[in-house]
């Protein structure tokens, strides 16, 4: 693994999990301290689901799961462009997925703590190594479509000078 991976991977689970220490220290469980009225809350729960709380208790399922995306983000990595940002990508969705992961290996659940309320809509509760896997993602979707839309131009390009 490139070192920059490894490095965004650390810190992201780093903060990750002394994220989840720090809200578990100080918030008791099920209560919740509000950080602005109406929109953030910090809540000390825990889920054996996924998003959303889907597969609830079916931690060695979803633990067996993560270890296979771990293989496969892996394998993947050699096929996109060595640069800052899909080193980043990646460093973050290590990190995420290690950060949940690692809770369920060694807790049986995920811990979760940050809770939004966005025009009227509760989001799941959710924690910091969830963001880094949707940012993760997020980034690397619009690598991959920047990538084939210059691909696709550069191919076009090409043809229409190979036919004159």
């Amino acid at each position: 693994m490139n070192r920059k991976i490894f490095m965004v991977a650390v810190a992201v689970l780093m903060i990750d999990q002394l994220s989840k220490i720090l809200v578990g220290s100080f918030i008791g469980y099920g209560e919740s301290v509000v950080l602005i009225d109406g929109f953030a809350s910090l809540v000390n729960i825990s889920n054996t689901g996924a998003a959303f709380s889907m597969l609830e208790g079916r931690t060695g399922f979803l633990t067996i799961i993560s270890l296979g995306i771990i293989l496969m983000l892996y394998r993947m990595i050699s096929s996109f462009d060595k640069n800052k940002v899909n080193f980043i990508a990646f460093g973050l969705l290590f990190g995420g997925i290690f950060g949940n992961l690692g809770d369920r290996i060694f807790l049986g659940m995920v811990r979760d703590f940050l809770k939004l309320r966005i025009f009227n809509y509760n989001f799941p509760v959710f924690n910091v190594a969830d963001v880094a896997i949707v940012l993760g993602v997020t980034i690397l979707c619009i690598s991959i479509f920047k990538g084939s839309e210059q691909n696709g131009s550069s191919s076009r390009h090409r043809r229409k000078n190979e036919n004159r």
